[in-house]
Formats: C-alpha cells, sequence, structure tokens
C-alpha cells in the first residue's frame, strides 16, 4: 500500500499561513538564479499574474503543500485557486490525505473474444456490443482517489439515445455540427454519441480549466463555432449564459444547451441513415482558433485507423487502458476511448485535472486496475520521473503495464531514459516505451515501433545535420552529437516518404518533408479550400513535419514551418529551447526559437525569446551571454537577437505547445524587448553565405536530374544493342552477352558496388540462390554477378510483352505465374525438376517490391524447390538499391551498393517443415546485412 507523507500537523493558521508562504517562495526561488532578486509572495498575490505560475506550475506547488501538511483537497476546488489566500482556506477545511488506493481490480476479459469487424460505422460498432454484452462495463470512471463509477454499454446507448432525441427535437437536421465543450465524464461520452445518433458532427472543443477564465475562454472559441457552422454548443451549466452571448458572434449558433437539458426534454430518438462516408467528428488541432483548421475524418477513416493500430499492438480485451488525456484531443479522443470501445476494451478514465493535480495517480490507477495499456504526451513522463516524492510510490506495482505510448509532442530521449531508470524498481520493463508518430489529418497515429522494443536513439552528426540536412551516425559517447528518438514504422497500409522541397523523394538518412498516404488520410480541412490545397503533395498528405528514414524507422528532427535557414544552414528549433530552458533564471518549457526574414540579407535572423522574472541590467546582461554560449555550441553561432519578457509572454496553445508563428508575431510588432539595430556587413556575409548554401541545394537537385538522365540513356542502349544481339545470337551465347552488357552499363553509371561472399556460390551443380528485391536494380546487379549457367525466376507479366518476352528468354529467364495459383504451384514443380537435374535458379521470393523500405513476406516456392530437390540455398543481401532508384520513380540517386552472398544453407529433410527451416534461415541471414525491417514479423505485441 501506498502510505500518506505526512500526518496534518495540529498548527494555528496563522502558522499554517507562514509555512504555505515559505514553500511557494521556496517553489519561486528555484526557478530563478541565486543572485537574482526575491520575490516574495503574500497571501493576496494573483498566482498567474503576479507569480507567473501556469497550470503545471500551480499543481506542482499544492504537490508540496500536500507532501507538507497531509491535506487533500477535491480537484474542482484547487482548480478555483487564485491565490495563497485561497490555498490556505483550502488547506484549512480539507480532509487528511489519503493513501492512493493499492487494492487490486480485475476489469480485463477474454483474450478470444471477437471484435465488430464488419461495422461501418461507430453507431454499428456500439450497437454491436450492445447486442453481444450490454451490461459489460465499457468505462470506469474515477473521481478523486477512491471512488468511481461504471458505464456499460447498454448505458452508454441508453444516454446517447436521449441525447440524440433532445438535440433532434430541438431542430437539429442531419449534417448539422454540435460543438461539445464538456470536461472529462459521463456527460461527454453521451453527448458524443448522442450527436452522431441524431445524424450530426460532434466538435469537440478543450473546455475551460476554471470557472474565472470561463467569459474568456468561451468568447475564445468563437472562431471554431463559426468555421463549423455549428448550430449547437453544449457544455457546462456554468457556461451556458456566456455561451449564449456568442450567438450574436456565430450566426449558425441556435442553442446553448447542457446534457441535463436534453435529457430532461425526454425525447424519443428518430433514427437517421449513416453511413461509412459521413463526417464522424472534426478535430480542430492545436492552437487554431485565430484561424481555425478543422480536420474532417469520417466514420470509415476512424475505423481504418482504428483497427490499423488494433492489429499493430495486438490489443484484445484481456487488455486495460487507464487515460488521464483529455477527451477533446485525438489522443484521447480515439486513442484511449473509441479504441477501447471498439475492441472491447475496459478503458479507466481520469481527468486531466486529477492527473496534473496528483500525478501519481496516474500511475497508481495502472497499479489498481492492472492497465496494460496507456499513453501520454511527453511532459508526462517527464513530470513522473522528476516530480513525484518517493513516499508516493510506495508498494507501487507497474509489472502489467505493456505499452507505454509517448506521443503529441516531441519525445526527449533524455525523459524515457529516466523515466525508466526510476519505475524500473516498480516492476516496469523499460521495453514497454514506445514512442509514436501520428497527426490530426491521419486520425490518429501513422507511425508505430515493431514491438515492444524500448525507445530506439539514433546519435547523429549535429553539424552535418544542419548544414547537409543529411542524418550521418555518430558515436553516442560524442558530447556534439544530436540524439533523435525513433517514432517507428508505418502502419499496415500506411505509407510514408521523404519529399524535398520539390517533391522528390530523397534517400535513407536526408532529412526532408515527411509526407504519408493511408486509408484514414483526410479529404482536407472543413470548408477550408485554401489550407487543404496546401496540405496536399499530390498524392501525399504533407504532414508539415520533418524528418528521416534510416532502416525503416522514421526520425523526426522538427517542423516545416519551424525550420530556420542562416548562412546556409538549416536549424531547428527544439534542442536550444530545451537548453535554454534549463538556465537558472529562464522559466523551464516558457521559450521559442524562431527565424526573422531579413528583407535586405535574403536570410533569416534566429531569435530567441525567453520569459525571467529578472529585472537587474547585470543579471540580464549574464543570461543574454550565457544563452549565446549555448547557441554557439548548438547551432554553430550566436542568436541574432535574445529577448527577454516577462512570465507568459511566450504563447502557447491550450496542450502547453509552443506557439511559434504567434510569438514571432508578437516579436515583430516590437511588443517584446528592443530590437538591435543590424551590422550591414554581418548581414551581407550572411547573405552570401545563405546564397552559397541555396546554390549547392539547386546545384545537387540539378545534378541528381542530369544524373538520371544520363543512366537512363546508358540503360537505353544497353537495352537496344542487347536485344538485337540477342535476336540474333543463339541462347548460350545471347546470355552471355546480355551479362557483359549488363556489367559495362552497371560499370558506367560509376555507382561504388561492394560485393562480399561470392566465391560461396558453388561453381558447379544445383543451387538456389534467393535475394531481398527493392528495386528494379536488383536483378541487373545480380544477373551480372551470376554466372550464364543461372536461370533466373520472372515475372509472368514480362512474358506478355513481345520485346521482354525475347529478351528475357535468351537472358535464360524462367516466366513464373504470381496470381494464379495453380499456374503457380505449375511452375514451382517444373522449377524444381529443374534443380533436380542439375540447374542453378535465382528467385527473389518477395515476388515484387515497394518504395518503403522492409523485407515483404517470402513466398515457399524457393524453399520447396530447394528442400524437394535436397540442393543448397545462398542467401543474398541487397543494401541501398532502394535508395538509388525507388519504385515508381526515375530520379537516380548515386550512392554505395552493397551485395552480401551468405553461406549455403542445406536443407535437413525434404518436407515442408524442412522448407519452412530454410526460408527462415534465408531470411535471417538477409535481415542481418540489408539494413531495412522485417516487414512479416506478424502482430507487434
Amino acid at each position: 500500500m501506498a502510505v500518506a507523507a505526512q500526518s496534518e500537523p495540529a498548527l494555528p493558521p496563522e502558522q499554517t499561513a507562514r509555512s504555505l508562504v515559505d514553500i511557494l517562495n521556496a517553489f519561486l526561488a528555484e526557478t530563478r538564479s541565486a543572485a537574482g532578486p526575491v520575490i516574495t509572495a503574500t497571501l493576496d498575490s494573483l498566482l498567474e499574474r503576479d507569480l507567473g505560475l501556469d497550470s503545471l506550475g500551480r499543481y506542482e506547488v499544492w504537490l508540496r503543500v500536500e507532501q507538507e501538511f497531509g491535506v487533500s483537497v477535491s480537484d474542482d476546488t484547487l482548480a478555483q485557486i487564485e491565490t495563497p489566500r485561497d490555498m490556505l482556506r483550502a488547506l484549512l477545511a480539507g480532509s487528511k490525505r489519503h493513501a492512493l488506493a493499492a487494492d487490486v481490480v480485475q476489469l480485463a476479459g477474454d483474450t478470444a473474444e471477437a471484435a465488430p469487424e464488419a461495422a461501418t460505422t461507430l453507431l454499428e460498432v456500439l450497437d454491436w456490443h450492445v447486442r453481444a454484452h450490454p451490461d459489460r462495463t465499457t468505462i470506469t470512471l474515477l473521481e478523486g482517489d477512491d471512488g468511481h463509477a461504471s458505464l456499460s454499454y447498454a448505458d452508454l446507448a441508453r444516454d446517447a439515445d436521449a441525447v440524440a432525441g433532445g438535440l433532434q427535437r430541438g431542430g437539429l437536421e442531419p449534417g448539422h455540427a454540435v460543438a461539445i465543450m464538456l470536461p472529462t465524464g459521463r456527460e461527454f461520452f453521451a453527448a458524443y454519441y448522442g450527436v452522431l445518433a441524431a445524424g450530426g458532427i460532434p466538435v469537440p472543443i478543450y473546455p475551460p480549466f476554471r470557472l474565472a477564465q470561463l467569459a474568456d475562454h468561451v468568447r475564445r472559441q468563437a472562431g471554431i463555432l463559426e468555421s463549423s457552422v455549428a448550430r449547437v454548443l453544449i457544455t457546462v451549466r456554468e457556461a451556458k449564459t456566456v455561451g449564449s452571448l456568442l450567438r450574436g458572434q456565430v450566426a449558425s449558433l441556435a442553442r446553448v444547451v447542457t446534457v441535463g437539458d436534453l435529457l430532461e426534454q425526454g425525447a424519443k430518438r428518430t433514427r437517421v441513415p449513416v453511413t461509412a462516408e459521413d463526417i464522424a467528428f472534426i478535430q480542430y488541432t492545436s492552437g487554431s482558433t485565430g484561424n481555425p483548421k478543422g480536420v474532417v475524418l469520417t466514420h470509415a477513416m476512424l475505423l481504418a485507423n482504428m483497427r490499423a493500430m488494433v492489429r499493430a499492438t495486438g490489443a484484445t480485451p484481456a487488455d486495460v487502458f487507464v487515460s488521464w488525456l483529455p477527451l477533446y484531443h485525438d489522443m484521447g479522443l480515439i486513442g484511449a476511448w473509441l479504441n477501447t470501445l471498439y475492441r472491447s476494451i475496459p478503458l479507466v478514465v481520469m481527468s486531466p485535472l486529477s492527473f496534473l493535480s496528483r500525478p501519481a495517480r496516474w500511475l497508481w490507477a495502472i497499479h489498481r486496475y492492472r492497465g496494460t495499456i496507456s499513453a501520454g504526451p511527453n511532459f508526462a513522463y517527464e513530470l513522473c520521473a522528476s516530480r513525484l516524492d518517493e513516499r508516493e510510490l510506495e508498494g507501487l506495482d507497474l509489472s502489467s503495464w505493456r505499452w507505454a505510448f509517448n506521443g503529441a509532442e516531441p519525445v526527449s530521449a533524455e525523459t524515457m531514459q529516466r523515466f525508466a531508470a526510476r519505475f524500473k524498481r516498480y516492476g516496469l520493463d523499460p521495453n514497454t516505451l514506445a514512442p509514436v508518430y501520428g497527426l490530426a489529418e491521419v486520425a490518429l497515429d501513422v507511425a508505430f515501433p515493431p514491438g515492444r522494443r524500448g525507445v530506439l536513439v539514433d546519435h547523429v552528426d549535429r553539424e552535418r545535420l544542419a548544414v547537409e540536412r543529411v542524418a550521418v551516425p555518430a558515436s553516442p559517447w560524442d558530447e556534439q552529437a544530436a540524439a533523435i528518438v525513433a517514432c517507428g514504422r508505418p502502419l499496415a497500409g500506411y505509407e510514408i516518404r521523404i519529399a524535398d522541397d520539390a517533391s522528390r523523394e530523397l534517400p535513407e538518412r536526408h532529412v526532408g518533408r515527411v509526407e504519408f498516404k493511408g486509408p484514414s488520410a483526410t479529404s482536407g480541412y472543413y470548408r477550408n479550400p485554401e489550407a487543404t490545397a496546401a496540405l496536399f503533395d499530390g498524392d501525399w498528405l504533407d504532414t508539415g513535419d520533418l524528418g528521416y528514414v534510416a532502416e525503416g524507422e522514421l526520425y523526426l528532427t522538427g517542423r516545416s514551418k519551424d525550420m530556420m535557414t542562416r548562412g546556409g544552414h538549416n536549424l531547428y528549433p527544439y534542442e536550444l529551447e530545451e537548453a535554454v530552458g534549463s538556465v537558472p533564471g529562464i522559466r523551464k518549457g516558457c521559450v521559442a526559437v524562431f527565424g526573422i526574414p531579413s528583407a535586405t540579407s535574403g536570410t533569416e535572423r534566429v531569435v530567441v525569446l525567453a520569459e525571467t522574472r529578472e529585472t537587474g541590467e547585470a543579471e540580464r546582461a549574464a543570461l543574454v551571454a550565457r544563452i549565446n554560449e549555448l547557441a554557439v555550441d548548438l547551432i554553430g553561432g550566436p542568436a541574432d537577437e535574445i529577448a527577454l519578457g516577462p512570465p507568459h509572454t511566450v504563447l502557447k496553445t491550450s496542450s502547453g505547445k509552443i506557439r511559434r508563428a504567434a510569438s514571432r508575431e508578437l516579436y515583430e510588432r516590437g511588443l517584446v524587448g528592443v530590437r538591435g539595430p543590424g551590422v550591414w556587413w554581418d548581414l551581407t556575409a550572411l547573405a552570401l553565405r545563405s546564397a552559397r548554401g541555396r546554390l549547392a541545394q539547386w546545384w545537387r537537385n540539378a545534378g541528381a536530374i542530369a544524373y538520371s538522365c544520363y543512366v537512363w540513356a546508358v540503360a537505353a542502349i544497353a537495352a537496344v544493342v542487347g536485344f538485337v544481339l540477342a535476336v540474333l545470337l543463339p541462347q548460350r551465347a545471347a546470355r552471355q552477352v546480355w551479362r557483359a552488357i549488363t556489367r559495362g552499363a552497371v560499370g558506367l553509371t560509376r555507382v561504388p558496388i561492394t560485393v562480399e561472399g561470392i566465391e560461396r556460390v558453388p561453381n558447379s551443380g544445383p543451387v538456389v540462390v534467393v535475394a531481398n528485391h527493392a528495386s528494379y536494380l536488383d536483378g541487373a546487379i545480380l544477373f551480372g554477378l551470376l554466372p550464364a549457367r543461372f536461370t533466373f525466376a520472372a515475372k509472368e507479366e514480362f512474358e506478355r510483352n513481345p520485346v521482354t518476352r525475347i529478351a528475357f528468354r535468351k537472358a535464360g529467364a524462367f516466366f513464373v505465374e504470381r496470381f494464379d495459383g495453380a499456374k503457380g504451384v505449375e511452375d514451382t514443380r517444373e522449377l524444381s525438376r529443374l534443380a533436380k537435374a542439375g540447374a542453378a535458379l535465382a528467385i527473389f521470393p518477395e515476388g515484387t517490391f515497394t518504395r518503403m523500405p522492409g523485407v515483404r513476406p517470402f513466398r515457399m516456392g524457393a524453399f520447396v524447390i530447394a528442400a524437394e530437390a535436397g540442393v543448397p540455398v545462398v542467401p543474398v543481401a541487397f543494401r541501398g538499391t532502394r535508395s538509388m532508384l525507388r519504385a515508381d520513380g526515375w530520379i537516380f540517386r548515386r550512392g554505395p551498393i552493397r551485395v552480401v552472398f551468405g553461406e549455403p544453407i542445406r536443407p535437413q529433410g525434404r518436407d515442408w517443415a524442412a522448407a519452412v527451416k530454410l526460408r527462415d534461415a534465408a531470411r535471417e541471414e538477409i535481415l542481418r546485412h540489408c539494413g531495412e525491417p522485417d516487414l512479416a514479423s506478424g502482430v507487434l505485441g
């Protein structure tokens, strides 16, 4: 059991007040340098305006108060605290702090239970569950430290029908948008499904955390309400009056109601047709209230993404998801709730305020309900790793946790390492930690780690990353190396590519724009054609993120709109922001780094905007000097401008992300700091360096095009000459000629090819050579390397074209059918007869290749042939050919190619089991050398 921090001391109110102010001042002192001015808090200081405490700061102070006095108050009370005097009142009225519950509650169900695979809408999903198990608990709502309430599938359906009836009685028609501004609770779930059941479009927007901000908060939602043409706003009772005032600003808004209002009407729901292509909800992206962008997500898109995630995790009803994530955000709405609803996984949910007021509640909920899946942004893991008192964790057991997703903001390798180290002694398996990547435009996630492998960190040369936009591996012990966390590989059915500014796909480890395709890709932004047009790059969706791919893993380096260019260097803000935030005197998490275009230099000025409470000239000068030292270390030169502002200068989104564009606008309007005079010669030098960098980039792109034209010309000439000679010469001579021409053509491309182990291929006798297939180059290179005695298996499609049919036959190809099962079996038997007769065969067991990295599942034909004929298999691994020429592309990017021939593997029998062992052994050897992920590893759980 966890124990209470201390018993409540019997102190008089005056002494309690002094102790409270001492705790507050001690906390404030930690955020400034030792030489800084002392800011003394009084009982009537405003926590936000006077002391600069944001939400996290307020909750951090209260954690210390709880630990000191052993007193607990409700989350609602804590949310309304505005001054230390309010804290004192709450403290004196509070109850003795209880230990967090450690008794275990079993919620999990049967692993083998079915799922609503045939459902085409979220409404059909709920209907399926109501028919299958109406009384099963789907949601457990936590209330404080001990209380909880349960919601069954039948309860949810009844609530939804009642809300739908109330909406329809009030005039809601199918296709009308309904804004939902509710905190986590039963009313939110009822409202969301009720809107769907009425044929409406749910638009979740975040609720106010404190009633003191209610009026301002509601007014700031007018942009979203207007963008979505919302007809109804469902909110809390306290917001009804303020919400009604919005009807004058939002012409479409007809009603402002509570869930209670709708339930009281007692109207019966009229069923309306809802299809897979209808909108399931509109997700407004963080920080978009000024220029709202609502992502359109249909039922089909949501279900496609949810099913892909369920398959990737291997989640079953035997799992339990524990969440504090806000339901107005896709990570909480889709990841925590709709996913678990779909797969019959029990959901244990608490409000974000409950987590923030006492973060240990998250971990104890996992302990108590034996949670197996949970998620949070990086700051949540940082909070638990660095802020919790060990006394709160006594008896904690996290051994049930098997998926700890980290997403929605940049993932810190250091945070992950510290979290794993601290909670390992509480049963946490480090392999549980799973950074993921997603965005609202794909519903939720597009990349997952391949199984429970823990955090994968790539250490790269920081200078080359900035200058050349290439992620060159570096030693983990190199202090100048940048540590970048892998976000996983594309989910099944999804594709990711890295593109340059000309929309050309880049090779591995080259930084560019992250783009994706997939079944849940949005069709665009709601009623915003301009933003929709900017979202698409042909058939691909531009995420706005920058990153690179290495061995099939996605690594993010920043946001394209946040990237700065100075002197030809591409600079990213995150690392410098984090470093500056750690400087004593600077408010952590309150730093924005951005670029300002210069009209005179053609480059960008790097600006650091940081919050501080320091007012002394000497102290501020010391901060500027220290920030510049960090800038020199991290971006290769000092910042062009450092602006120090008071608390709350740096603008943030509702979820706490830095709003760099808005902060930049604040700076450009002259509202922060003083802009220093430019130095003409320095700007000229910067302009020249920038021009040189851009010219070099243009030259590289032009060079790639020119090189591609050259390679295609060589290939065309070789093909024509080879075809003519193949027609004129007998087959034996044609094989020799074709190989000579192929070797010559490959040599003329001047591609550096390293070949290892070719001596392992037997000089005579039957053998089956199998290779991974990443590009059309594989066949040409392997054809040129192997002796003329080899027969290559080629796909039957080449036989349909008279030119390729003649050429391939003269080269010794055997055409095989890939799609007709009966014909494929007959082709396998024929090749087996050839092998038994002493033939040497070359086969690509993947059958085909795609643009995405990864070794696809191997077809069994080659290995059945080898086993039945009793001949050895020689595995061949190609590395680098996919980066040189990708599927469906024509641009060649010259780079090193490595071909590794493995040791011959002899079959241990002639049956199917022996063929399977051959396949697995060959695949393992190829994966060791090809540098690409295994795409046939199955379920990742």
